[in-house]
């Protein structure tokens, strides 16, 4: 079996200035910081501008050997260089570090958005999403951010600015050639590296896709890790993963080739132009029209200018990759949710807990309806259990109620209030469940328990392990409560892990209960001690059980049988016995299984 890989939507080509609008609202929290590091920004480029005419004096001094100042004016102006070289250094510190804070907040205020928006979206989008590429978008997201705020503010504004006055002071100081030269150079160097950089977009494309395609094949195994070692499928997932890496290998290759080409290109401009203008430096100096400190002046203006320059190709091609990480990020941010709260959605007002299903009629894929017109009701404080085969929609019924969908047709209401009219989050709060398959989070017993209501405290915690009958097991433990439970719960048995369900579930306090087929996977012996613990947390709450041994629902008040969408039956168990029908033999089935 392949699994898919994960692919991003879309790639920007171009720059997109609609993500640089989307950061701003972020940016301008701290705005006296941002315009006092413009302020050093601005600061800084001065003086490295001025720090070239310092050297040119210094030169000029030293050839001219004038006696009278050579012990003097030499070692001044050398002070002179040394301290705004210095000056330099530090309003780049200080502008670094107000920045900083801009940048960071930024990105925690982003982070935390696209977080509680992953949190927001319908249970259809996760179902579907694949962890490890999806974790690798956002990280090459909030990791672009931070790049583009500080080389866009700290390395293309400043350089801008940079050229502009050298280009200035060369056209006034020195003539038009030198001006030129220099400006024609630039507009050369930055033209190669938007056409190079265009060019090579792809390669980054596709090395950044199969980045996420190997880490999402890389995660996904491991996360399976048990059913790798149940099929002893470790060469074949070892292949599978070596296959992704040599996808990316590939990539990385391309990638790599068409970087020299671009990097060779740059540096053919920047020869071509630092030797043509030392040439007419030295030209101009030979005829006594420059003297020796403006040669070296020109010459530290090219230097200053091309170093931050050939940085700039670097920086434009990481800010065009920013873009697209960035810009894929905030495409997550603008995926709908399939299930909204209305606009005027109210909390969820409990007072009977009375449940009722009317009409239903709901499909995964329209081609294949999955529920037909389902009509029961569960009264205050009643066990209502739904039995049936698989695939006959019992726990469809569990994710309509949560409102992890919306029925096609149809209502589901909780005190004559219809769930679509009230909020998610009430309607959540205000229902428990132990499902089939509990996954822990990789924490301790306590915090797993301590997840069903945070705000409780350690004594109703601890009350929550007697009543799911935990104690005992907790006490054979080491370290208690402090145990941790491995990832997913793994460290757990099936028995442990439910009963750490039902004492999460006794923490929260709901109203209404859902047993999703909490039992079916468990021994006997382990089934009976859940079923006493259930009994216990049932008892005085409207409950819904989906169930598939009948032994675990005999006591229920109404028993609702399924098959393929429809309710067939449904009457106490006496009551299905006395009918001889579907309840009737899948009663007999089971028995006869359990004698067998």
């Amino acid at each position: 079996m392949r699994r898919s890989s994960h692919q991003p939507e879309h790639e920007v080509t171009t720059f997109n200035w609609q993500v640089i609008k989307l950061l701003l609202p972020y940016l301008f929290e701290f705005k006296s910081r941002i315009f006092l590091a413009l302020i050093c920004l601005i600061f800084t480029k001065v003086a490295s501008v001025y720090l070239p005419f310092i050297l040119k004096d210094i030169v000029d001094v030293l050839d001219n050997q004038q006696a009278e100042r050579i012990y003097i004016v030499p070692f001044a102006l050398v002070a002179a260089y040394g301290l705004v070289r210095l000056t330099i250094v530090l309003f780049a510190e200080i502008r670094d570090t107000l920045f900083g804070r801009v940048t960071e907040r930024a990105i925690r205020r982003i982070g935390l958005k696209v977080f509680q928006h992953l949190h927001h979206l319908d249970l259809d989008f996760h179902l579907n999403r694949q962890t490890g590429g999806l974790s690798r978008d956002i990280d090459r997201g909030t990791s672009g951010i931070n790049f583009l705020m500080r080389f866009m503010v700290f390395n293309i504004i400043p350089t801008l600015i940079e050229i502009i006055m050298v280009v200035t002071i060369l056209l006034v100081n020195y003539g038009l050639w030198f001006a030129f030269i220099t400006l024609a150079s630039i507009v050369l160097y930055v033209a190669y590296s938007v056409y190079a950089t265009n060019w090579r977009t792809r390669f980054i494309r596709e090395a950044n896709n199969a980045d996420s395609s190997s880490n999402t094949r890389a995660i996904d195994s491991l996360l399976n890790y048990e059913t790798v070692k149940y099929f002893t499928n470790e060469r074949y997932e070892a292949d599978a993963y070596d296959q992704q890496l040599a996808t990316w290998e590939q990539a990385k290759m391309k990638n790599r080739l068409s970087l020299f080409a671009l990097n060779g290109g740059q540096a053919l401009i920047v020869s071509c132009a630092m030797t043509a203008m030392l040439a007419l430096a030295a030209y101009q100096v030979t005829h006594e029209k420059m003297t020796l400190g403006d040669f070296v002046l020109i010459n530290a203006f090219m230097m200053q200018l091309f170093i931050p320059l050939n940085f700039l190709g670097f920086v434009y091609r990481e800010i065009k990759g920013s873009l697209a990480n960035i810009e894929h990020m905030f495409s997550l941010m603008t995926r709908k949710a399939k299930i909204e709260d209305q606009v005027d959605a109210s909390d969820l007002q409990l007072s009977k807990a009375a449940v009722k299903f009317s009409a239903i009629s709901f499909a995964y894929d329209k081609k294949r309806p999955i529920l037909k017109n389902i009509s029961f009701s569960i009264e205050p404080g009643q066990k209502v259990a739904v039995v049936g085969e698989s695939g006959s929609g019992k726990s469809t019924l569990v994710k309509l109620l949560f409102r992890f969908y919306d029925c096609d047709r149809g209502s589901i209401s909780i005190d004559e209030q219809n769930i679509r009219h009230v909020s998610q989050h009430s309607l959540r709060r205000n229902i428990g469940i132990v499902p089939q398959d509990t996954v822990l989070f990789n924490d301790t017993l306590f915090a797993n328990v301590h997840y069903g209501d945070p705000k409780a405290s350690k004594e109703q915690v601890l009350r929550a392990f007697e009543l799911a009958h935990l104690s005992d097991f907790v006490a054979r433990l080491p370290q208690g409560v402090e145990t941790m439970v491995g990832e997913r719960g793994l460290k757990l048995s099936g028995g442990e892990k439910q009963r750490v369900a039902i004492a999460r579930t006794i923490l929260k306090n709901p109203r209404i209960l859902v047993f999703d087929e909490a039992t079916s996977s468990l021994d006997s012996r382990s089934e009976q001690a859940i079923l006493t613990a259930i009994k216990e947390v049932a008892a005085h709450r409207t409950s819904l059980v989906i169930a598939h041994r009948l032994s675990t629902i005999v006591d229920a008040d109404v028993i609702i049988v399924m098959q393929q969408g429809e309710i067939i039956e449904q009457g106490s168990h006496q009551s299905l016995l006395a009918q001889q029908g579907h309840y009737y033999t899948m009663w007999q089935l089971q028995q006869n299984a359990k004698r067998g």
